[in-house]
């Protein structure tokens, strides 16, 4: 299951990666997500649940097509995230082989087709547009729901989200420094993951 809050990581090399999964295998913030954009994705995404896979839950992200969820889930990955409303093919592929949906949507509307269509989590992007009890605005009428907020996250508003209503966070650049991610600094990474991960209200997931 996703941790309350996913990393994601887009265009590093598989050394870099590999060093912010050591960063976090003892923490609580225990999802990475590599996108489908980064070179050799795939073959990122296969050595990492090799060496990650008990202690992390490793995923992709940019997901677009049913093709990229096919090539995903046989290279191993353990959740979908799409930036965009996954169609209901995708959502069933994804389903058959007991992978974890992350469906994109902004509006409502949208919101609610996603769930309609069995999506996991909705990942609700880009989340900084909005307040931060958009996902309280939205379950006011539409019910609890898990809400994904991604978006310019980070460690000074982490909480607010978590608070109003959001089930979970992803982040591409708020947990870590990209200096520390490209020069590989594992106690750097961790300095800052422990920072994120006290802001964190982990009761929420």
């Amino acid at each position: 299951m996703l941790s309350v809050a996913t990393q994601i990581l887009r265009g590093y090399s598989y050394n870099q990666v590999k060093t912010v999964c050591e960063a976090l295998v003892e923490s609580k913030i225990r999802s990475v997500e590599v996108t489908l954009n980064t070179d050799d994705a795939l073959t990122m995404i296969s050595r990492l649940s090799e060496e990650f896979g008990e202690k992390l839950f490793i995923g992709a992200g940019t997901v677009i097509t049913l093709n990229d969820a096919k090539e995903a889930i046989q290279a191993g990955a353990k959740f979908i995230l799409s930036p965009i409303l996954m169609t209901n093919e995708m959502i069933d592929y994804c389903k058959e082989h007991d992978v974890i949906t992350v469906s994109g949507a902004l509006t409502p509307t949208e919101i609610y087709e996603a769930f309609s269509r069995g999506s996991d989590i909705v990942k609700v992007f880009p989340v900084k547009e909005f307040s931060f009890n958009y996902a309280y605005s939205v379950c006011e009428p539409l019910g609890d729901l898990p809400l994904m907020a991604v978006g310019g996250v980070n460690h000074t508003n982490v909480n607010q989200y978590l608070k109003n209503g959001f089930k979970y966070v992803g982040t591409a650049g708020g947990i870590f420094r990209k200096e520390d991610i490209l020069n590989c600094n594992l106690e750097n990474l961790i300095e800052s993951r422990k920072v994120f991960e006290s802001k964190l209200n982990v009761n929420s997931n």
